[in-house]
């Protein structure tokens, strides 16, 4: 069904960006860049996260982390990040398939700046095997409210 929604989402409201479905899984950030053949920072991770009593999605780059002292700067408390069984009530996506495209419930999505990095990105798109091709500013245009800075990004010199 989530694969779905995303499918019916994205023909309505972007027709021309590739849904792409492999056999292999993209439930974690490591399984789907191996899966489409790119650097993990180009996954488009999206987290389901509750803070200061606001619910949201955030879309981060793959090998980004959450910043606490970031996070609560920018919304006023620390991030909590949602359950498996929230995420999929609030969402309609398991968890390793949850995408800013074809949710249950409105929410607020938020795009972290981490993606900028990036000419193209790879969110999940509803399903543990299904992926979708997106410029960073596209997927902003598509679905964010606002750019965030909330994530920390590896050190290069690491």
């Amino acid at each position: 069904m989530s694969l779905e929604s995303v499918r019916a989402w994205l023909a309505e409201h972007a027709p021309d960006l590739p849904l792409i479905e492999v056999e292999e899984s993209t439930a974690t950030v490591a399984h789907a860049a191996a899966a489409l053949g790119v650097e993990p920072g180009r996954i488009a991770k999206t987290l389901a996260v509750r803070a200061n009593g606001e619910t949201f999605l955030l879309v981060a780059r793959g090998d980004a982390r959450l910043d606490n002292a970031k996070t609560k700067a920018a919304f006023g408390a620390r991030p909590r990040m949602l359950g498996p069984e929230e995420t999929l009530a609030l969402t309609g996506h398991p968890v390793g398939g949850v995408c800013p495209f074809g949710l249950a419930t409105p929410l607020p999505v938020y795009c972290d700046l981490s993606l900028k990095a990036f000419d193209k990105v790879y969110p999940a798109a509803g399903s543990l095997n299904s992926s979708v091709e997106v410029t960073p500013d596209r997927l902003f245009d598509l679905v964010a409210t606002r750019w965030v800075d909330i994530c920390r990004v590896p050190d290069p010199a690491d």
